[in-house]
């Protein structure tokens, strides 16, 4: 395929060192062969593992790779704006470092942004590897956010998008804390400032190693209580 100009890629991290090394090394032969310039931003959220050591060892090897880490973990949230905020690229993609999606779908992320023109392309499981009631959550919270903010997608949440810079830069400042909340947030408000959105099935698989945060009922139920804030926030956005 042709080469993209340049792209930031960014991690959110926290306790991966079961995964990260691979992650890594898969993502950084894919970034070869989709970019002319690229970089990939690891945003270690506060790991109290071997996380951030086993980063700075890939580092040591490739210098396109950075840490960017918080002094304690803030949440997924934070993590996705120190990466959208420090990303300096024309288009900037983000993944989880779980291995449960395969980075080289990107490619399909940039046909379809050329065969659309989109500013957004963001991923939807095809077949999500997560038990039943995470997936009956993630559609309520889904149906929740089209009832508030009129916002109908497959699924706002899913870790794996590509968005245009200008977005980022556009947009009002994102703050939710929580990833669900943050998505949806930055979303509403590029659908709200005239943004070209569109959507790429992605394939999910089993987590073989380490720990899902996803399902800690604090996370949970911040995530609801950041999308009733941000609710409360809109009629000033939108006029």
């Amino acid at each position: 395929m042709k080469k993209i100009d340049e792209i930031s890629v960014f991690l959110p991290v926290y306790n991966e060192e079961d995964n990260i090394r691979k992650a890594i090394t898969q993502i950084v032969a894919v970034l070869g062969e989709i970019a002319k310039k690229w970089e990939l931003i690891v945003v270690n959220d506060g790991s109290t593992d071997k996380t951030a050591e086993i980063v700075k060892k890939l580092i040591d090897r490739e210098k396109r790779i950075q840490i960017i880490s918080h002094p304690v973990n803030q949440g997924y949230g934070v993590a996705l704006q120190s990466g959208f905020y420090n990303a300096k690229y024309e288009w900037i993609a983000y993944t989880d470092t779980d291995l449960q999606f395969d980075f080289s779908e990107i490619k399909r992320f940039i046909e379809k942004q050329r065969e659309t023109k989109a500013d957004l392309i963001i991923g939807y499981y095809q077949h999500r590897k997560v038990p039943f009631f995470r997936v009956l959550g993630s559609e309520f919270y889904q149906w929740l956010t089209f009832l508030l903010f009129g916002l109908k997608l497959k699924d706002a949440d899913c870790a794996f998008k590509m968005v245009r810079k200008e977005v980022i830069d556009k947009i009002p400042r994102l703050e939710g804390r929580n990833g669900p909340s943050l998505c949806n947030e930055l979303l509403i408000k590029a659908n709200k400032a005239g943004f070209r959105i569109v959507q790429v099935p992605v394939r999910h698989f089993p987590r073989l190693k380490g720990e899902s945060k996803g399902l800690r009922p604090k996370v949970i139920l911040g995530a609801f209580i950041d999308l009733l804030k941000f609710r409360r926030k809109w009629r000033n956005f939108k006029e």
